[in-house]
């Protein structure tokens, strides 16, 4: 093994244990961070070029995600999130369907957009709502989070993983759709289920009257704009214009406003994310640069472990999506084995994107959910979640692999 090869590996170790960690001990850099310092070592050390460092970096899904982010920051920056979270909580409706509500809402929004966002700007006032007519929210928070993760999974622009799967494996919107999409719904009727009979004694505590609760004012200007920008997105996905240059168009045309600066739409940009990606691509290249993963996959396959196989994808997804991270796995995976079929990448997507409600750790939406409810003096613990995370997941787990192992396509 060449020194270039050693420093890779331990570069790239170094960096997937910092994804798992969520920071290296002792120090306040975080996941972004260590993927920038592992493609900046790489790069400064000479073992990748320039050229192989844009070459790694995918700036088709970058600009994708960008574009949806976009989308996405319209409908909070309209109050619109706010909106739908004071309506849920003021809904005169007994704990049992409010639960109902937010599922469905946190899963519908989230499919069609950036679901990290739909619960970013949700979780505050949903918790605000609640409170006010003296329910606990913490099983509504862990429906808020299943629910977008199990939506963002019926679409291929659903969350960052669908949308680097679907570029990399050129999927069609309504062809991912009619694979995922059952799987997920299912994902969201088990959401429900689990939390509310987890929390069914919870629900029969007293609540105030929905009066109680102050609505948050709504742009319906810029509300209706963003409706008109997503049908128009849609629609563009149905013809062939390519996916980028379709987002690139409805991004440009949100960005001209006389209501909204373009800094106030770009500040609600996740930014860390497009660079976390950026980063991971470096580092991934690197290491499959190297020939190593080509042996390890050789060598799994003569064992009987074929990498594209349900049986193979199934728990390297549950497995990665709870150390490294949902989107990280799929980074990975998707640099060792470029090759994969079709029905090997609406696996990868559905599995991966489902296997992150098992643990607070699996997907960034739970994590953002947590960290804004301990902001509002909401803690939901380790496992609390898990009480209800890992039946969830499960469940759903379970009902995808069937229904994938039935081939859908």
């Amino acid at each position: 093994m060449t020194w270039a090869t050693s420093l890779v590996v331990v570069v790239f170790a170094a960096v997937y244990v910092g994804m798992a960690l969520g920071r290296w001990p002792g120090l306040k850099v975080d996941r972004t961070g260590i993927a920038i310092l592992g493609a900046i070592v790489l790069y400064a050390s000479g073992v990748v070029g320039a050229h192989e460092t844009l070459d790694a970096i995918d700036f088709p899904t970058l600009i994708i995600l960008f574009g949806l982010m976009v989308l996405s920051a319209q409908f909070a920056a309209c109050g619109f999130y706010d909106w739908c979270s004071a309506r849920i909580a003021a809904t005169a409706a007994p704990p049992a369907a409010i639960l109902a509500l937010t599922v469905a809402v946190a899963g519908a929004l989230s499919a069609v957009l950036a679901n990290d966002v739909v619960v970013f700007a949700m979780t505050p006032m949903l918790i605000k709502g609640l409170q006010a007519r003296n329910l606990d929210p913490r099983p509504f928070l862990i429906a808020l989070a299943g629910s977008a993760n199990a939506g963002s999974a019926a679409t291929v622009i659903g969350n960052p993983q669908n949308i680097l799967i679907g570029q990399v494996g050129g999927l069609d919107f309504f062809a991912f759709s009619r694979v995922c999409g059952p799987p997920a719904v299912f994902a969201l009727a088990s959401v429900y289920a689990v939390v509310w009979l987890v929390w069914r004694r919870r629900f029969a505590c007293r609540q105030r009257q929905p009066e109680a609760i102050a609505r948050p004012p709504l742009d319906d200007f810029g509300t209706a704009k963003g409706i008109v920008a997503t049908l128009a997105l849609l629609a563009m996905f149905a013809t062939p214009l390519p996916h980028v240059t379709g987002v690139l168009i409805i991004a440009a045309v949100l960005l001209i406003s006389r209501r909204l600066a373009t800094r106030e739409i770009l500040t609600l940009v996740d930014w860390h994310l497009l660079v976390l990606f950026g980063g991971l691509f470096v580092v991934t290249a690197a290491l499959a640069a190297t020939g190593l993963p080509e042996t390890l996959l050789k060598a799994m396959a003569a064992e009987g472990f074929a990498p594209a196989s349900l049986a193979t994808l199934a728990p390297l997804t549950l497995a990665g999506s709870n150390t490294i991270g949902n989107v990280p796995i799929v980074v990975l995976l998707l640099a060792v084995v470029p090759d994969l079929p079709a029905a090997s990448l609406y696996a990868l997507a559905l599995l991966s994107t489902l296997a992150g409600n098992l643990l607070i750790v699996g997907s960034m939406a739970n994590i953002i959910v947590v960290e804004r409810a301990r902001q509002s003096g909401v803690v939901i613990g380790f496992g609390v979640h898990a009480a209800c995370g890992v039946a969830m997941t499960l469940v759903s787990f379970a009902f995808a692999l069937a229904w994938l192992a039935a081939d859908p396509l």
